[in-house]
């Protein structure tokens, strides 16, 4: 199936960049696991500043694969940059400072004693002064609506309440695009309204891998669909969530 491209026009653009450069390029990466699974098969992505873009596919397409070479957890073969500078072993320390990725599992990422503590580890271990890392703990917890949590032990926190903090933890470092793995999982419906609203405010560049096809339909212009470590399909989501076949051939179904 040929890779449908999206029109300038679906794409939505928070502030210019100044290079002019995606946020996210991504050129013939290919990745084969110790065992030999070729995991990914020559992915080609571009993302742009401010676009929110979803990405879909059945388990085992890639999309987690694809999500971890975004800040070098792992590297193939192929070349992978964020705006603008290559993914590579010398530029790890800015490059994960650069793309914030949030897990499914919060708890995998709240780790310290208190909320303060999670969402102010990224800047600490940047080196920044301390009047500037509470100023950033600050605007990271108000734009999630988590302001006057500071003192809470993260787990304490229902799954919705950690989940937002999780997106702090890396709002907290300035990131050129936020990347998110099925961030509505295991919500219910309140938390997964609010959660949606959330991410609907960000103003800010996202790629967010997810089963929740109203999620997609809600929130993002932009559709990717991986399948068997490859791209067949990229454009408009009311375009391509109106092609039944087409979800069907790749085991998605329409919302």
């Amino acid at each position: 199936m040929p890779i449908l491209h999206p029109t300038e026009q679906n794409r939505i653009i928070s502030t210019p960049a100044d290079s002019g450069l995606p946020t996210l390029f991504v050129q013939d990466l290919r990745y084969n696991y110790p065992d030999g699974f070729l995991a990914l098969k020559g992915v080609n992505l571009s993302i742009a500043p401010g676009e929110k873009v979803a990405l879909v596919g059945p388990n085992g397409a890639g999309k987690s694969t694809l999500m971890l070479h975004l800040n070098g957890l792992i590297q193939g073969d192929g070349r992978v940059e964020v705006a603008g500078m290559p993914v590579t072993k010398e530029h790890f320390p800015v490059i994960r400072s650069k793309v914030g990725m949030v897990f499914q599992n919060p708890d995998d990422q709240l780790f310290s004693p208190t909320v303060f503590e999670d969402v102010a580890f990224g800047p600490l271990h940047m080196g920044l002064p301390l009047d500037e890392i509470h100023e950033r703990v600050t605007r990271a917890l108000q734009m999630v609506d988590m302001a006057g949590f500071e003192e809470r032990l993260p787990h304490h926190l229902s799954l919705g309440q950690k989940k937002r903090i999780a997106i702090a933890t890396v709002l907290s470092m300035n990131p050129e695009i936020l990347v998110l793995d099925e961030p509505s999982a295991g919500l219910d419906p309140r938390a997964r309204r609010a959660l949606i609203n959330l991410l609907h405010e960000l103003p800010m560049t996202m790629l967010v891998s997810t089963h929740d096809m109203r999620l997609v339909l809600d929130l993002f212009p932009r559709l990717i669909i991986m399948d068997e470590g490859e791209i067949v399909a990229d454009g408009e989501t009311a375009v391509l969530l109106d092609d039944v076949a087409m979800l069907e051939q790749h085991g998605l179904e329409r919302p």
